[in-house]
């Protein structure tokens, strides 16, 4: 199978290159604003691509990772956000339905309002940021293809060359013991993934060649507060780091957060019953083997 993931230098296309070179298919994996030596510079929105020429490569799939996902940059950047999520996609959309490719978006349950979460595939969407209203704009595009697949993710964390995310961010801060006070919001709730799954259910997906919308996300079920807890609890000798909760309101965020947010894997899990999911206790345990 010939696969191009855009964004691949990012965390989610980072590990879905890894799982898909490692099973044999030929894959490209490309980067807009952060290089890898595996990676190459690919920007949707243009004309002029460099090394990677989609008419040669003659794609069978397009998984599309690529986003801007600062949430309060989003709500003060309104039009950029929309090239980056909206414009983006509109343009791979394009391509897809003309050359017969499928298309796998990888969205968020910030397309949810945050009252009633977690959220099943088919509840109905209400985003209340921008970042929110741009993904949804983009998976109803998506939605005008014949072969298809969204895949609804959050809280992704997982081994990654920026250490971005927040749950390894975490593990780095408590290893290295610096005196740190951090005031986490307590009541914002979500199912955060390991990356090597959400790339091990895409896999499946691909290979099934499944339709429409997935919720991929693990049974965890966190606040910010309540996670960074769990992983403090695997460093008792950590006396430094101080862990405050406070309630989103006292943030002052630009953008309003999903409160009851997170989604629910009960479809992909009835269809692949036997698939394995790991938790963050998994991951955490893993990755304090070593020096981050």
């Amino acid at each position: 199978m010939k696969i191009i993931i855009i964004g691949a230098s990012g965390l989610v296309g980072s590990h879905c290159m890894d799982l898909f070179e490692s099973v044999g298919e030929e894959v490209v994996g490309t980067h807009l604003n952060f290089a890898t030596e595996r990676t190459i510079y690919f920007n949707p929105l243009s004309n002029s691509n460099g090394n990677l020429d989609l008419d040669q490569f003659k794609p069978e799939v397009i998984i599309h990772c690529a986003a801007l996902t600062n949430v309060d940059y989003c709500e003060n950047n309104v039009l950029e956000s929309e090239r980056a999520t909206v414009l983006s996609t509109k343009k791979l959309v394009n391509y897809c339905k003309k050359n017969g490719v499928k298309l796998v978006y990888i969205s968020t349950d910030y397309v949810f309002d945050g009252n009633m979460g977690p959220y099943t595939e088919d509840a109905a969407t209400n985003p209340i940021n921008i970042y929110g209203q741009h993904k949804l704009k983009a998976e109803l595009l998506v939605k005008t293809l014949n072969n298809y697949l969204i895949a609804r993710i959050t809280n992704v964390y997982g081994e990654e060359v920026r250490s971005k995310n927040f749950v390894l961010r975490l593990i780095k801060l408590f290893q290295n013991n610096e005196e740190t006070e951090l005031n986490l919001p307590a009541d914002q709730f979500a199912t955060p993934v390991y990356a090597g799954d959400v790339a091990r259910m895409l896999y499946k997906l691909i290979l099934d060649n499944k339709n429409g919308i997935y919720n991929l996300s693990s049974s965890d079920y966190y606040t910010r507060y309540s996670l960074a807890k769990r992983v403090k609890s695997y460093f008792p000798d950590n006396e430094k780091i101080v862990l405050k909760s406070v309630l989103t309101n006292k943030l002052n965020q630009p953008a309003r957060r999903p409160l009851n947010g997170g989604l629910l894997n009960i479809k992909f899990l009835n269809e692949y019953n036997d698939f394995k999911l790991s938790n963050v206790d998994d991951f955490i345990s893993k990755m304090i083997k070593y020096e981050l």
